[in-house]
């Protein structure tokens, strides 16, 4: 039957053809809208609405063009997460491990050391932690704010370096952000730290020609790394990667550079003071192996109506699991939590005895300074223990309590604990020979202030001078940099 005879014999059929043929049309037209509206906001989303200067620090600025990464960036102000051995919250980690007082004896670590609580604090934690009560570089400053390239960029690194940190206090005031991994021009990442760029230079490498998956971890790997202050004088900025990345061969860097973070006040060994090598570690991994960055993890992408950004909220990704480990992994929440803490406890575990046993070392030592040894005698212990502490360190100092590399940072953590035995081997023979017992009673190290009063230390005395700085110098700091802020073309 036709179309017209069939109308004719049933006349509704023709408001029913009428009727889903607008409905038809108006879907279609709704869908082209619609798809136009998602082109747009995506080839909107960075078009600069504002031009951002070559070396603008301050987030807000940028936010006027990127106002969907800022707002994630901003939510960074939240401290409130805390996973069994990280998140963001502000945690006490001397109290929570006592013996690390012991084991940065005679270095500002052993007065305070807390938990990050992520990018947007990292001026004022610095600025307030009992570590900065002792004379610094102006280097301290180098990975806490996109004020360091602005600074960088108008004294040269060098000068910058040489500088003291209550010098350039009142000129690092924008938290890490924005400039410190973006070009403003093009929103590609960029290297704004030297550091980085000359460490991969001595290499035979140009970090310039790293691809784009290379550099969302290099950007990171700007800070997130080991480093030292190179010169007494210079206190260059400088990455030990000149002999390879792993623990072993920075230590035999350091060791042929003869460098020293601080002596030991028990032991007298010469300490080096791992920094944060979440970068090297992480090199080690699987996730790195299977081509894995930084920013899928700690930055994972997200959608908003037709946009696809990048969550500047940067974070453990145990606290968005769905976002980030489950783009690869199909296990649920609670099973991949679990795998990430049954890693962690063994490393944990591994720390712990390293721990111990390079305390004991160092008091041992002591004891054997007691009983009439002098250093020369004791040197193949303090090697020892320098090597053991610093492998200890270079896993324990590193964020995710191993998780980046278990299997590496197990190995590690497993020649730090033969290291510290070696060397109490090797304190017990010259104990007896200087007819003292072989044996030396372990003191009570159960909390911070006992282990911190163990070592000597006069912690009232160094809380009360701290308050005293902040009172006299935080208010001359912020008036130099409102009056900065006012007046500086960035």
């Amino acid at each position: 039957m036709k179309i017209t005879e069939l109308i004719e014999k049933k006349p509704w059929t023709a408001w029913i053809l009428f009727i889903g043929t607008i409905v038809i049309v108006f879907l279609v037209g709704w869908l082209g809208a619609s798809i136009m509206e998602r082109r747009n906001e995506a080839m909107m989303q960075y078009q600069i609405v504002k031009p951002i200067a070559d070396w603008e620090p301050r987030n807000e600025v940028w936010g006027e063009n990127y106002p969907r990464e800022y707002e994630t960036y901003k939510s960074t102000k939240d401290t409130t997460y805390l996973s069994k051995y990280g998140g963001n919250k502000k945690r006490d980690l001397l109290e929570e491990d006592p013996l690390n007082v012991v084991l940065w004896a005679g270095y500002a670590f052993s007065r305070d050391y807390n938990q990050a609580r992520g990018h947007y604090y990292a001026i004022n934690d610095i600025r307030n932690t009992l570590r900065t009560a002792v004379p610094q570089p102006a280097t301290c400053w180098s990975c806490k704010s996109p004020d360091v390239p602005r600074l960088m960029n108008i004294m040269g690194p060098a000068k910058f370096y040489k500088g003291s940190w209550d010098s350039l206090g009142h000129e690092i005031v924008n938290n890490i952000g924005c400039q410190d991994c973006h070009d403003p021009k093009t929103m590609n990442l960029r290297i704004t730290r030297p550091a980085l760029a000359e460490a991969w230079q001595r290499q035979g490498k140009d970090i310039n020609n790293a691809t784009r998956q290379e550099m969302r971890s290099l950007v990171c790997a700007q800070c997130h790394v080991e480093y030292y202050f190179k010169g007494k004088v210079e206190k260059y900025l400088t990455f030990p990667w000149d002999k390879g990345f792993s623990a072993d061969a920075m230590e035999a860097y350091y060791d042929s550079v003869g460098h020293v973070d601080f002596v030991h006040k028990l032991s007298k060994a010469p300490i080096l003071k791992a920094q944060h090598p979440d970068y090297e570690l992480y090199r080690t991994g699987i996730h790195a192996e299977r081509g894995v960055a930084c920013a899928d993890c700690h930055m994972p992408y997200k959608n908003e109506g037709g946009v696809k950004f990048t969550n500047h909220k940067i974070a453990s990704p145990l606290e968005n699991i769905s976002g980030s480990c489950q783009i690869c992994h199909r296990e649920s929440e609670q099973t991949l939590t679990k795998n990430v803490s049954d890693r962690q406890d063994k490393i944990t575990e591994l720390k712990q005895l390293a721990e111990k046993s390079i305390v004991a070392a160092h008091i041992e030592a002591a004891a054997a300074y007691k009983a009439g040894a002098d250093s020369a005698e004791l040197v193949p212990a303090l090697k020892l223990i320098r090597h053991a502490q610093w492998r200890w360190d270079w896993v324990s100092a590193a964020n995710a309590v191993g998780f980046h590399s278990p299997l590496e940072g197990a190995r590690v953590l497993g020649t730090s604990i033969q290291k510290a035995e070696e060397a109490r081997r090797f304190i017990t023979q010259v104990l007896i020979k200087h007819n003292a017992s072989p044996v030396v009673a372990f003191p009570d190290l159960s909390t911070k202030a006992k282990a911190q009063a163990y070592i000597g230390l006069d912690m009232k005395k160094l809380s009360d001078e701290k308050t005293e700085w902040r009172k006299k110098i935080l208010p001359v700091w912020n008036a130099k940099a409102k009056e900065r802020q006012g007046d500086v073309k960035y």
